[in-house]
């Protein structure tokens, strides 16, 4: 696997950090995971369990080693510095700072093993006015602008359903790291990462920035290509009460679609581009959605070259025929369910390990000096 024979100390918690680790173990990482005495890792305790553990956990830390270290204690914390120091990676979420005051931070866990890749990942990052601010995922995409363009029927700001900051961060803190294990192996030093999710959160908006920048205003969501004011980029309603979206608007699949309904006059108006002049369009479309159910239109869109698709709550999502066929819905010798890993390699696949380990089970093995 990629990365086999990679040692990663892990202290962050709950979603960022432990998703970015998880993917590191899928891929070969030994990851170690640091919990604090008491209850641990707060996903252990978060939502639905199953056997006693809770999806969010198994989830989220399949596969790693755990250690339970109190780092306010010197003798523990010197263990967690010698572990550190036969480390690749190490990983934080704590609020900046915490690590310096506990004697874990970049510099103290560099000046033991300068080839480490550290990496903070905090709310607002380690500098700048928020810098101190108690943040979760939608504190940090309400900041971002993000909750503003998140509206309901009714107009109003809703709150977004997947952590997006978090996964994000996730994401873009597993590409710094694997940036920074690549530059090691050329000039043999490590490096420093500082993630923040209100910048990834930020830097996943380059399609609605374009009337943020060109003319110094935030977008009018209901007028903008994809959050609304397109015909062709919107939920639609059907006869049984469920929902269908129409995701894509290119030309050929609104002369496909809107030829197939028998009212081609309305193509010049999708063709011109978003805004309100579509509002005819919308309401004729949304007149004839109604008219069936969602699986009648699944049906009659069967092979129509157009972008359309039904919405599946997240049970009939899992249990899709291709989100199986692509390994993303697991299942172990126990019949329990898992995300599987969305990086499919063709050298050298994921592995998924469906352990879970239990609070401070590796403890002895890896915080005696014998690590």
């Amino acid at each position: 696997m990629k990365l086999e024979g990679l040692r990663v100390v892990d202290l962050s918690l709950f979603l960022p950090g432990p998703y970015l680790t998880q993917v590191m173990a899928d891929h070969g990482a030994e990851v170690i995971k640091v919990e604090p005495p008491g209850e641990g890792e707060p996903n252990r305790h978060i939502g639905a369990t199953e056997d006693g553990v809770s999806i969010f956990f198994r989830n989220t830390h399949r596969g790693k080693r755990s250690v339970t270290a109190n780092l306010k204690d010197a003798a523990q914390r010197e263990a967690l510095l010698a572990l550190a120091a036969t480390a690749d990676v190490f990983v934080e979420a704590f609020r900046p700072g915490v690590v310096d005051r506990l004697g874990v931070g970049y510099a103290q866990v560099a000046a033991r093993n300068p080839r480490i890749v550290y990496c903070s990942i905090a709310a607002f990052g380690q500098h700048g006015p928020y810098r101190d601010m108690p943040a979760h995922d939608l504190v940090t995409e309400a900041m971002a602008g993000v909750v503003s363009l998140n509206l309901g029927e009714d107009g109003q700001p809703t709150i977004p359903y997947v952590p997006a900051a978090d996964m994000a961060a996730s994401m873009f803190a597993l590409s710094g790291i694997l940036m920074a294990l690549l530059r090691r192996e050329r000039t043999g030093a490590g490096d420093y990462l500082d993630i923040s999710m209100h910048d990834s959160i930020l830097a996943w908006t380059p399609n609605v920035t374009g009337q943020v920048f060109a003319h110094k205003r935030p977008p009018v969501v209901k007028h903008e290509r994809s959050l609304g004011g397109s015909a062709f980029y919107r939920i639609y309603r059907t006869r049984d009460d469920r929902h269908v979206v129409l995701g894509g608007q290119e030309p050929k699949f609104i002369r496909n679609l809107l030829t197939g309904l028998g009212r081609p006059g309305f193509i010049e108006l999708c063709e011109r581009g978003p805004g309100p002049h579509q509002a005819p369009v919308v309401e004729f479309l949304r007149g004839v959605f109604a008219t069936r159910t969602q699986a009648e239109w699944v049906e009659w869109f069967r092979g129509r070259d157009v972008c359309f698709a039904p919405v599946k709550d997240l049970r009939e999502a899992f249990d899709d025929s291709h989100a199986n066929a692509r390994g993303m819905r697991l299942v172990d010798a126990a019949g329990r369910e898992h995300i599987g890993t969305p990086l499919k390699f063709r050298n050298e696949p994921g592995q998924i390990d469906f352990t879970v380990p239990r609070q401070g089970e590796h403890t002895e093995q890896y915080l005696s000096r014998r690590a």
